[in-house]
This record gives C-alpha cells, structure tokens and sequence, in this order.
C-alpha cells in the first residue's frame, strides 16, 4: 500500500503506521476499539496517538466519560511534513551557530593527527565526496595529486562523475602520474614522472589540510586512509610543489 510507504517516508514506525490507519478506518474510536483493530497493545497504542497528537495527524474529544480518538483529514499530512521541514531548517540554524564552538573544542586536541580508515568502494566514495566537499568550502579551490597507474582505475570507479562534480564546483588539481596514462579533462593539469613500469605506488591526494593515501589490499580491494593535520599537509604540498617545478 502506497500510504504506508509515504508514512515510513515521513518518519512513522510500522506500529505508528498501524494505529494511524486503523484510526483512519475505524473513524472516531476510544484507544482499546483502536488497539484491537490495529494489534498494538493498549498502552503502546495510547503513547502512540499521543505522538500522533503531537504530530498534528491525530486529535481526541470527550465522548460519555470516555476518550475518543480521530484521525485528522489527509492535508494534515502534508502540514506535519511543512512543520517538520520548519523544525529541521531550525536544527541547521542552531548548529550553524554553533559550528565556532564546536570548531574551538574539536581543535583542543592538541594538533595531534587524526586517521582514518575507509574500505572497499564505497569508503573510497565518502574520500572522493569529503576532497569535493572540503575544497567546495575553500577560497583557494586547488588540490594536488600523485596518481599511481597501477590504481588509478579503482580510485574513480567509486564515483564515476567525479570530474564533472569536480568542475561544477570549479575545483582545480594538479597531478603528478607515476606511470604511463591519465589525461586532462578540465580544470586540471597533468605531468608524468618516469619510473619502472611495476612500480606499485598509492594514490595520494593533498586538499584542505589532509592527506589520503589509497592502495589496494592483497584481495585488490581499495583501502584508504586519511590523515588530517597542518604540518603534515603543508609539508606534503611543498614537496609536491618542488617536483611539480621540476618536471
């Protein structure tokens, strides 16, 4: 059924789901007709129209002494929804403020370089999208890169349209190849460095005060690891400026 997977959409669990479209079917009801139709327990079926209350999905009246329930017309939905994207809109705003603070506390520790570990393609992914993401942000928007032949191919079969989400976001790279292959296509440029055809390089990547290092495990499953630290970027830039001068 359709509704239900807009419901889940929307954020109801499988019980939420239940209550709502037994209430929907049932019209006004007290909580146990409810549960009964619905096969949720009394208690779990009344915290539920409560959250369904709150919602703006479900309201409730006083019938004989006794508490009825209705489900709210369908458009109430799609105001719960323009109510949730205002509450989200406010979350951003909150952590947007709070980004300087967050910012001072994360660097309190102490310059000490951070590492970590990403797997498999779709770790090499969340590498390719954070160089997107991080250099997007930066006034100086270029990127340095040795690229080893023997890899190249794994590291962009994670995401194919790098470059053209590179260049949307006018991201410049110079890049290094250790072997034979690789070509310009846009907002880059390219030299080779000579070197024996089986060298068996990683790939590296030098952006916005980190370091990736990409390599092939002995199943030829990429690995990456991504050292996040001032000195050590600035240190690998101007080695890779002084070859880049050379070549």
């Amino acid at each position: 059924m359709q509704i239900q997977t807009i419901l889940k959409n929307f954020g109801l669990k499988d019980k939420d789901i239940a209550v709502y479209l037994s209430l929907v079917e049932l019209g006004p009801s007290p909580v146990r007709a409810v549960a009964a139709k619905s096969g949720v327990n009394r208690g779990t079926t009344y915290d539920i129209l409560k959250s369904l209350i709150s919602l703006g999905l479900v309201s409730y009246f006083q019938k004989s002494s006794h508490q009825y329930f209705a489900a709210e017309s369908p458009e109430k939905i799609l105001s719960a929804i323009d109510e949730k994207g205002r509450q989200l809109d406010a979350v951003k705003q909150q952590v947007k403020d709070s980004l300087p603070e967050l910012k001072t506390l994360f660097e309190k520790q102490g310059g000490r370089p951070m590492m970590k570990l990403y797997e498999g393609k779709d770790g090499i992914r969340q590498v390719l999208a954070d160089v997107l993401e991080t250099m997007g942000g930066l006034d100086g928007k270029t990127y340095y890169v040795y690229s080893s032949a023997t890899i190249r191919k794994n590291v962009y079969e994670s995401m194919p349209d790098f470059s053209t989400k590179r260049i949307k976001k006018k991201i410049m790279v110079k890049t290094i190849s250790l072997g034979e292959g690789g070509q310009v296509v846009g907002l880059d440029e390219r030299k080779w460095l000579k070197g024996p055809k089986d060298l068996k390089a990683t790939y590296e990547i030098i952006y916005g005060g980190k370091i990736a290092h990409i390599s092939l495990d002995h199943s030829k499953n990429p690995v990456g690891i991504v050292i996040e630290n001032p000195e050590i970027y600035k240190t690998q830039k101007l080695i890779f400026e002084f070859n880049w001068e050379k070549l």
